[in-house]
């Protein structure tokens, strides 16, 4: 299974009128980072940086002067992404400005049922949020200190890694661990029984709920009052 993790920088928020004018992307296969990446700047063809896109980003009309326009890179985009799901954080807005490009050179756009955003995947298993990148980052103990500005090879960089985290990648990596460590090779003998063993952990895994979800959770468990269901079962837990 190949996916492509990508993230774009703009002009501007109007995908109408504001152009592409950094693209980044990280490939993954079986959910595993390849190493193989796809970085490039675009001159964004008459449209001007706006200063708040400018104020996030960083990149300046004059750093973009001699780069290629959208129409020289689109073929590479294409053999980098041919046959692979594509995954944004908010995946409407940079598959919104790729359809709009598109359409200026004639192709048809992005079909959704290749597209994932794994905003709304994080909404999903962390309802009470935050599911900023950075926030996702800090959940999940991802070191993104380097993130002063966005970027779209640094924040597909670490999407990749939120990700992984958001779809159990790393826990099904450790599974495949066990399988080869027991010998399992696919039959249904005794390696196979050891492989689904469940074995203690020496160590208690340390809880994923930052501070401020912790109070929030007291507070809500306060208001339901003595008799709710949830402090009997945790008085049996007690």
């Amino acid at each position: 299974m190949r996916e492509i993790i990508f993230d774009t920088e703009t002009t501007g928020l109007d995908s109408s009128a504001d152009r592409i004018i950094e693209i980044g992307a990280v490939e993954l296969e079986n959910r595993f980072i390849t190493g193989r990446n796809y970085h490039v700047y675009i001159n964004p063809d008459g449209r001007e940086v706006h200063p708040e896109a400018l104020a996030v980003h960083g990149i300046s009309n004059e750093q973009l002067a001699d780069k290629p326009k959208f129409a020289q890179i689109v073929q590479d985009w294409f053999d980098f992404t041919e046959g692979a799901t594509l995954i944004a954080h908010n995946a409407s807005f940079d598959a919104g400005f790729f359809n709009a490009e598109f359409a200026r050179l004639g192709f048809p756009p992005i079909d959704p049922e290749r597209v994932v955003d794994s905003l709304a995947l994080a909404r999903r298993r962390h309802p009470m949020g935050p599911n900023s990148l950075d926030a996702l980052c800090k959940r999940y103990g991802i070191d993104n200190s380097m993130r002063e500005k966005h970027g779209a090879l640094l924040d597909s960089e670490l999407l990749a890694e939120v990700y992984i985290e958001l779809v159990g990648g790393k826990q099904a990596r450790l599974s495949l661990d066990v399988d080869q460590a027991d010998g399992y090779s696919g039959g249904n003998g005794a390696g196979e029984a050891a492989a689904r063993a469940v074995r203690p952990r020496p160590n208690p895994l340390p809880s994923r709920l930052a501070a401020d979800e912790i109070s929030a959770h007291a507070e809500l468990v306060a208001r339901l009052g003595d008799k709710a269901l949830w402090l009997a079962q945790t008085q049996k837990g007690d």
